[in-house]
């Protein structure tokens, strides 16, 4: 008969989140996530199989948050210079507790290079980003909030990438100043 989990599974995998996230795939050891979720060696892997399939499972629960949340803003009612305000200063000024950087990038960088799985997942989460933003932009566009200068693909494309580099700035050591004068550089488009 199986032992029963005495640990929650959600909380464990946002605990490794936060590990994978703070030192990447690589830099975490199986101890450093034992340490980072409160289990013992056998518990991780009698639940997650493996190193690998946890950090998917992070992974996916960082993208999925992160698009849920870049979903609802873009579908408000705010006006696009105000939606995309908001985006680049999640970069700016991060939920507090939260690790310097990006999961996303950071995986990017690391793993898509020699992984094609993870590229592969990378990229999706990627477009689905792009395509929210499109969609926003497309929508102010018809609105009248924007002129008809660069198109919707490239602007969607400018956010995502701007958010990327403040988080590799962030990550680097870049002081808050910094990353703001970024930020109001990048919103002067809009």
């Amino acid at each position: 008969m199986a032992r029963p989990r005495t640990f929650e599974e959600d909380r464990a995998i946002e605990a490794a989140m936060r590990a994978f996230w703070t030192a990447g795939y690589e830099g975490t050891s199986t101890q450093d996530l034992c340490a980072a979720t409160g289990l013992g060696r056998s518990s991780i892997y009698n639940t997650f199989a493996s190193k690998r399939e946890l950090f998917e499972k992070a992974l996916r629960r960082y993208t999925g948050e992160r698009i849920e949340r870049l979903a609802e803003l873009m579908d408000g009612d705010l006006p696009i210079k105000e939606k995309v305000r908001t985006v680049l200063w999640w970069a700016v000024d991060p939920d507090a507790g939260d690790p310097a950087g990006c999961l996303v990038v950071n995986s990017l960088v690391e793993l898509a290079p020699r992984d094609p799985h993870f590229a592969e997942l990378l990229r999706r989460d990627t477009e689905k980003r792009l395509g929210i933003l499109r969609a926003a932009i497309e929508t102010a566009r018809s609105r009248g909030e924007l002129d008809s200068g660069a198109g919707s693909g490239a602007l969607a494309g400018f956010v995502v990438t701007t958010v990327s580099g403040l988080r590799v700035a962030a990550r680097g050591g870049a002081d808050r100043a910094a990353l703001e004068a970024i930020a109001k550089t990048a919103l002067s488009v809009f």
